[in-house]
């Protein structure tokens, strides 16, 4: 982590490649690590320089993040309405030579930039064919209220993404939801 603070259920672990004249091994996710995921599918993602993948929320499942090759920043802020971390925000910075895998519940708003050419591989516990809309919320990564200190001011997003409300305009539309 490099700004911010530890969110509840928001895991970093490091990764331990074993390396010779062969190359490396290792091992990217350990069930004994008691994290909040239980993966149901993992997908990797190739992002070109500059792009901004999020600010994203899901209410039904946890996620785990691996940069293998690049750099990448992490946002995370924390939504959740019981959580002791409640509106508390974080920003990691992950490189594909230094592996780290990052673990987070539902209900944080997550987004990842990527200041150069990347490729990271992701799992969620609940499989994207069996979501949709319902569970798919988002705001603008660079709301001021999310107080993430992004290093960038532009960035390439795709256009749900480009058109995502604010914080304040998610929660009413959170809270609306949840009151249906």
């Amino acid at each position: 982590m490099i700004a911010g603070h530890p969110l509840e259920g928001a895991e970093l672990h490091r990764i331990a490649a074993q390396k010779d004249r062969r190359g490396s091994f290792a091992e990217i996710f350990q069930e004994h690590w008691g994290s909040c995921i239980s993966p149901v599918q993992w997908s990797f993602v190739r992002s070109e320089a500059e792009v901004l993948r999020g600010m994203h929320l899901h209410l039904r499942h946890d996620e785990y993040f691996c940069c293998l090759e690049g750099k990448v920043l992490l946002g995370l802020r924390d939504l959740r309405g019981t959580s002791p971390t409640r509106d508390k925000w974080s920003l990691y910075e992950l490189h594909g030579e230094d592996p780290a895998a990052l673990t987070f519940p539902r209900g944080i708003l997550h987004g990842w930039y990527f200041p150069e050419r990347s490729l990271h591989i992701q799992a969620v516990s609940e499989a994207y064919c069996d979501y949709g809309d319902d569970d798919n919320w988002g705001c603008h990564w660079a709301d001021p209220e999310l107080e993430i200190p992004w290093p960038q001011t532009h960035a390439i997003l795709s256009n749900s993404a480009a058109n995502f409300p604010t914080l304040q305009d998610l929660r009413a539309r959170l809270t609306d939801a949840i009151d249906a």
